[in-house]
């Protein structure tokens, strides 16, 4: 059985930014900024998708994951725990595996053959389903995920994603409108934290980051990159 330590979010949030950027997840680059599939351009880039290849680190966020949610959520909220295609199937297990339940998957869309599935496993009818994502941006992929599970009889009250952007309004309307909870272990302004306390870049880079951060589609528009967010 696992024993899990109840850390305080505001420890948590900084020590998973702090091993994002031990893993070289994390990238900062005003000068030529990265441009997003939406079309935005960014200073900023992430790979969450890399905590798969380093154990101890991948151990601890799961572990800091697993407390959050019992913590926030509760104990016996959960019948299983959902990963959608592709990013989130990884994390949907480690974290299944340390709340003791059964995990599920989910494709963007069904597979178009066989039994045309959409959601893979055994999710019963009713089933409280708890989804995860290894980020969230606006919450628009993890709402494709979500509304699957939905028409296919689930129940989805809570998202977890490992790391959440947190400078989109469009994201808490989504999450609040959907009458889904999004609990979440750091964001973008967690890391500039770390970045700017260890002294990790000069500080034009480190302005121009919290510049984005504070109005990103402005700077993206600025920058050449899209004006608004797509609607999906």
């Amino acid at each position: 059985m696992n024993h899990f330590t109840f850390t305080d979010r505001t420890v948590v949030a900084e020590l998973v930014a702090k091993m994002l950027w031990e893993i070289k997840a994390v990238h900062f680059n005003s000068e030529s900024p990265y441009t997003f599939a939406s079309g935005m351009k960014s200073p900023v880039y992430i790979d969450m998708r890399k905590l798969i290849s380093f154990p101890r680190i991948r151990s601890a966020a799961m572990d800091f994951a697993a407390a959050a949610v019992m913590r926030e959520a509760g104990f016996e909220k959960f019948d299983c725990v959902a990963g959608g295609e592709t990013a989130g199937i990884p994390f949907a297990a480690f974290l299944a595996e340390r709340l003791g339940l059964p995990m599920i998957y989910c494709r963007k869309k069904p597979k178009g053959h066989g039994r045309n599935a959409q959601i893979e496993g055994h999710m019963p009818e009713g089933a409280r389903v708890l989804v995860i994502e290894d980020l969230t941006t606006a919450g628009g992929s993890m709402f494709t995920f979500i509304d699957a599970i939905r028409a296919a009889g689930g129940i989805v009250d809570h998202g977890i994603a490992l790391f959440y952007y947190g400078i989109f309004e469009e994201a808490e309307a989504r999450f609040s409108n959907g009458n889904v909870k999004l609990h979440y272990l750091t964001t973008w302004r967690d890391v500039l934290a770390v970045a700017r306390a260890e002294k990790l870049f000069d500080e034009k880079t480190l302005s121009e980051v919290e510049a984005f951060l504070d109005n990103p589609l402005p700077w993206s528009a600025k920058h050449g990159g899209v004006s608004e967010l797509p609607q999906s």
